[in-house]
């Protein structure tokens, strides 16, 4: 346990630790196997504790998520060309016209929600690159989810050092537990609300 506080202490403290956090942000944006949520939390929890400082944190986390989605929809947008040429009345043509549909009118819920899901968030931006969703209004919602899911990170991983002050590695483990309630939680509603709308 020691030996893992020891290597902790020394990535957080470390002067390219900001750096680090913007990339993995930024990575998981379109490569979502990349623990960016994990990492912010991280960081929260150590920012309760004044080794990391507060306002670094939430800017970089966000802007790293923002420059992610962007790659993600600029992927999608670069697919369009092949989608265009799908044969009409296929499944698969019959799927991307329903999520041009859904995207259209709500489209921006759609994505800010998306921050929230694990590999969900890749899967939107790319689709809205991919059906031609207006880049000006992309940008905006993009960047509201991404400062709501950093702020959202952060404020579990302080809450977690708070609570656990002398001992950062259980606040970890409560910020990281936090996230996923909320993750199950959400996941829980959006299939009892799917059931509903079945029947």
């Amino acid at each position: 346990m020691d030996a893992i506080m020891d290597v902790v202490h020394t990535a957080v403290s470390s002067p390219w630790f900001y750096a680090a956090l913007f990339a993995v942000a930024m990575l998981d944006g379109f490569f979502p196997v990349v623990p960016s949520e994990s990492m912010v939390i991280t960081a929260g929890v150590y920012a309760a504790s004044g080794e990391l400082r507060v306002a670094p944190v939430v800017a970089l986390a966000a802007l790293g998520a923002f420059a992610g989605d962007h790659v993600s929809y600029l992927v999608g947008r670069r697919s369009r060309g092949r989608l265009a040429r799908m044969r009409p009345g296929t499944r698969r043509a019959r799927a991307l016209a329903w999520a041009s549909a859904v995207l259209a009118e709500r489209g921006g819920l759609i994505l800010v929600v998306a921050r929230y899901v694990p590999g969900g968030r890749t899967a939107v931006t790319m689709a809205m690159g991919a059906v031609g969703y207006r880049a000006r209004p992309f940008a905006f919602f993009a960047g509201v989810a991404a400062v709501s899911w950093a702020l959202y990170g952060v404020v579990l991983g302080y809450a977690g050092g708070m609570a656990f002050e002398n001992d950062p590695l259980k606040g970890v483990a409560v910020g990281l537990g936090l996230a996923l309630s909320v993750t199950v939680a959400v996941e829980v509603t959006r299939h009892l609300r799917r059931r509903v709308r079945l029947r």
